[in-house]
């Protein structure tokens, strides 16, 4: 029996886990501003402590500046790049859930919103009682006695979620 053993050279630099940036982690959270060139406010024009790629800092010191300073809404809006429908959206999240209400919130549906507990227990008595059934022909079933256009695909995602519990 032979073997070939093929030698490559140690290169470092794949080994060690360098840490992200700054700009990195806003950006995986979530909270890296779009725009940070629309910013214009002196602080941030600093870069000392203030970020202008950091959309929550953006976003609080934008209130702040229209409560505490005097500010008017559409002028603290245009100084911090941000539009008058956001300053309001901000305004209200911050009076309501406070700081964490700035942190920006996942866009569309936020679960299966057609598979409520009636179109689930369709599924799981035809499930059932079928044997192995396809997606697709369930979502023909569902369409033509419930009324509801479901994709199949949608279907298989909450078969799977009820398997995982």
């Amino acid at each position: 029996m032979r073997h070939i053993l093929c030698y490559k050279p140690f290169r470092k630099e794949l080994f060690l886990a360098s840490s992200p940036s700054k700009r990195d982690r806003l950006h995986q959270q979530g909270l890296l501003n779009p725009h940070p060139e629309r910013v214009q406010s002196p602080a941030f024009q600093s870069g000392d402590f203030f970020d202008a790629d950091d959309l929550l800092q953006v976003k609080y010191e934008m209130l702040r500046h229209a409560r505490i300073e005097g500010a008017s809404k559409a002028e603290a809006a245009a100084l911090f790049g941000m539009s008058r429908p956001t300053f309001y959206q901000a305004e209200a999240a911050f009076a309501s859930e406070g700081l964490p209400g700035l942190v920006p919130k996942r866009r569309g549906p936020k679960g299966a919103h057609k598979l409520g507990p009636d179109v689930m227990a369709f599924i799981e008595a035809h499930v059932g009682k079928d044997g192995p059934i396809q997606a697709r022909s369930l979502a023909q079933r569902i369409e033509a006695d419930l009324g509801l256009r479901i994709h199949p695909r949608s279907i298989e995602r909450a078969l799977g979620r009820k398997k995982k519990r």
